[in-house]
């Protein structure tokens, strides 16, 4: 018998009630057809989240189409598939939920990016019909290892396999067994931390919402089990402040909330702000002191990373949407021979020349000398691309020798900023290492950058 492997944080992780515990965002993803919809379909039906009138929309002959529960566009219910993100909500005794039905097709790609950069969690669905169960050394469709992938270079916290449509293979548990192993394998070799690997049949219900013990020679807790002990993404409080303007407000009639200065509003990126706190404001790299911080409710508190914030300061400063505020520059002893010079080391380095993993999703390719324009925070620059390193091989993992990244590919790439930016790598803090690059004719999202 098979039981579900539950990774050491969501072990830790309890809730005891609905209101006692935080709304865990997940996507669900992988290849075209592998039944992610109607995996959303039967989570809600079964938790009753869907109202009579609803489900008797999606019942044709008897027959209820769960898909279209999520399905909402003419194009996906005409061609039977996904095109843009779907959000749905719903909760349990123990928690609440929104999920992301992302699409599986290639082209759409950038829409699973989309919403795997604001999930807490990924539901990566395998279709056992379409693989050689039969075989112990399987190989994976192409759309699994890249939504893998992505997800786990998105800084997913919580990744989880459901291998799907069992009941529909002549042996459910050996192609539990195959199926599972390869994809250990591959997240092995890929660094991956997995969650858990959970046998369903979203069509008929199995270990979805309610556990069916033995079957698929799996012993372990439902898909819906799994997902209400999993955590939230850890919010980066640990890490000096960093502030992305959003919006400035112009002196407020409140002079209890404002204190008679503009308030600057966003959301924390990284650490908290207190009053009292010494910031930058980049890039004119002008200091002042945080006079108070307002949360959404214009209530006076500190606020840490994750939450919107208001901040007025003590002196007038030149602040403008897509600038930064800061941390201050901190003392530091540089080394020089034989003595320490005082000197000051910035909270968050601004940098022009910057190396990203970038997940390229535009049709035109990447090529080294084109310039685009890249969204940090809330700020546009331009940005051009100096050289592609390499290009990632999905299905084996290596490293290849590549002059331009095609769509769909993953890549290391050099940019050259036209202005520096505070930055840092995306495995340490989301906001600051991370770059959205766009189409400067067409517009259009052209890839997401994620500084190494």
């Amino acid at each position: 018998m098979t039981t579900a492997t539950i990774a050491p944080a969501a072990a830790d992780q309890t809730h005891t009630g609905t209101a006692n515990a935080s709304a865990l965002r997940f996507i669900t993803c992988g290849s075209v057809d592998d039944g992610k919809s109607t995996l959303i379909g039967r989570l809600l039906v079964d938790t009753r989240a869907v109202l009579q009138d609803q489900l008797a929309g999606v019942t044709k002959s008897g027959e209820t189409d769960l898909a279209l529960l999520t399905d909402g566009l003419s194009a996906e219910r005409e061609q039977g598939i996904t095109i843009d993100v779907a959000y749905r909500y719903f909760a349990t005794e123990s928690r609440k939920f929104i999920i992301g039905d992302a699409p599986g097709h290639e082209q759409y790609t950038r829409n699973m990016v989309t919403a795997a950069s604001s999930a807490d969690a990924a539901v990566v669905l395998v279709d056992a019909t379409k693989l050689d169960w039969k075989n112990p050394q399987l190989t994976l469709l192409p759309q699994t290892r890249r939504h893998s992938l992505l997800a786990h270079l998105l800084r997913v916290h919580s990744l989880v396999f459901a291998i799907n449509k069992l009941d529909a293979v002549e042996n459910p548990q050996q192609a539990f067994e195959h199926i599972r192993g390869a994809l250990q394998r591959f997240t092995d070799e890929a660094g991956i931390a997995v969650a858990a690997t959970v046998p369903v049949s979203a069509l008929k219900g199995f270990n979805v919402v309610n556990a069916e013990p033995g079957w698929a020679g799996y012993e372990g807790p439902s898909l819906l089990q799994l997902l209400e002990q999993l955590p939230n993404t850890p919010a980066d409080t640990q890490l000096p402040l960093a502030f992305p303007v959003q919006w400035v407000e112009k002196f407020s009639s409140s002079a209890d909330t404002s204190q008679g200065r503009r308030v600057f509003w966003g959301r924390v990126a990284a650490g908290q702000v207190r009053v009292g706190d010494a910031v930058q404001i980049l890039p004119s790299g002008q200091q002042a002191v945080v006079a108070q911080v307002l949360d959404h409710a214009r209530v006076p508190g500190s606020i840490g990373a994750g939450l919107s914030a208001g901040i007025t300061l003590d002196r007038e400063v030149d602040v403008s949407r897509g600038d930064w505020i800061v941390a201050a520059p901190v003392a530091a002893a540089v080394s020089d021979d034989d003595f320490d010079t005082p000197g000051t080391q910035p909270a968050w380095p601004s940098q022009r020349e910057l190396t990203a993993t970038v997940a390229w999703m535009d049709e035109e390719p990447l090529v080294p000398g084109r310039t685009y324009w890249a969204l940090h925070g809330h700020r546009w620059i331009k940005a051009k691309a100096r050289r592609v390193a390499h290009k990632l091989n999905i299905n084996t993992l290596a490293r290849e020798e590549a002059t331009q990244l095609e769509p769909n590919a993953i890549g290391r790439v050099e940019l050259l900023l036209q202005e520096s930016i505070p930055a840092a790598p995306f495995a340490q803090a989301r906001q600051l290492g991370a770059l959205i690059l766009v189409d400067t004719a067409s517009h259009a999202t052209a890839g997401a950058a994620l500084l190494d």
